[in-house]
């Protein structure tokens, strides 16, 4: 699963004026992303944000999977959605919904019907995507007083640093393990009313981490604190993330989260185990609704250690004074 709108690994930095907007213009569909969120005409509190994007290495030469957005509406707004990349298996490109579904995400922040809400921002755009496929997403909305709301659906995730510490993590939304909550062209698939919706005041100097499961599957929470720590701006963090789970996710021998979570749900095991059939199960049912499973790992009872390939798409955003200079 991934998602993002370019041919490479790509970051994004620097600040912008409130009225001017950069388009990062993937292969195909259009997927906004600002280069920075920091507006600083009115009191309050606003995110700078860098972010960089890394496709799974045999999806380089179609941009990848995954799709991202940045705007500086009010206190800022991100969000990431990761296209299920199971849709290839029906001859479907996996990208397009995702791509198109933050595309409208996009366009209608401002929208007087979603009303600076994550949840209604999430309903509008599924509702109007068009595309075939589905995606997991995270939608987060800064108002200028510090409230950060949220909404997420399946496992992209986000953390919160306060004073080198992770003071809030969202939790993955599965039907099962590697199965997430996911939105979909189908009607079997979930909603904005299954999302995960949550609310925390930030303070100046906190940092929000964002990204697709390919960030955090691959990379532990005291590996996201010691990177953000190291660099001096967003830009050079969320690119060092990216650097780091992409690095991991190759390595065959590093004890990754995904691992371990797969080796804690039981699934480390010979194939001829008795709950094999619930395996076979589980299998025949992601296949017929597009999940992207990794069945092979799971029916030879291969060892399960190493990283996870996918793509990987870090969004960070430092809270600072919508004052700054």
């Amino acid at each position: 699963m991934a998602i993002q709108a370019a041919l490479r690994p790509f970051s994004t930095a620097n600040r912008l004026n409130p009225s001017i907007s950069s388009v990062h213009k993937p292969k195909t569909l259009l997927c906004r992303a600002s280069l920075s969120n920091l507006v600083g005409s009115e009191a309050g509190v606003c995110l700078s944000v860098g972010t960089h994007f890394i496709p799974h290495p045999d999806k380089v030469e179609k941009g990848g999977e995954d799709a991202f957005f940045v705007s500086n509406h009010r206190g800022g707004v991100i969000a990431v959605a990761d296209g299920v990349s199971g849709w290839a298996e029906k001859d479907v490109n996996p990208a397009l919904f995702s791509r198109e579904l933050m595309a409208h995400a996009s366009s209608l922040v401002e929208d007087e019907e979603v009303n600076y809400e994550p949840r209604s921002l999430i309903r509008k755009a599924h509702a109007a995507t068009t595309s075939i496929g589905s995606a997991t997403t995270v939608v987060a909305m800064l108002e200028r007083n510090g409230i950060l709301k949220m909404a997420n659906v399946g496992d992209c995730g986000v953390r919160i640093i306060r004073r080198g510490q992770i003071v809030f993590s969202t939790s993955p939304q599965e039907h099962y393990f590697d199965c997430p909550f996911q939105l979909s062209s189908e009607a079997a698939g979930q909603t904005f009313l299954d999302a995960t919706v949550m609310t925390v005041e930030l303070m100046e100097e906190d940092t929000v981490v964002m990204g697709s499961d390919g960030l955090f599957d691959n990379v532990y929470d005291t590996e996201i604190l010691a990177v953000v720590d190291s660099c001096d701006n967003v830009a050079d963090a969320a690119k060092a993330l990216a650097n780091l789970a992409h690095s991991h996710s190759k390595d065959s021998s590093f004890d990754s989260p995904y691992s371990q979570e797969a080796r804690a749900r039981g699934f480390d095991v010979p194939w001829w185990n008795p709950i094999m059939p619930m395996f076979l199960i589980r299998i025949c049912d992601a296949f017929e609704q597009g999940f992207d499973v990794p069945w092979w790992k799971k029916f030879m009872g291969m060892k399960l250690t190493g990283g996870k390939l996918d793509d990987i798409t870090v969004i960070i955003g430092q809270v600072e004074s919508s004052l700054s200079s």
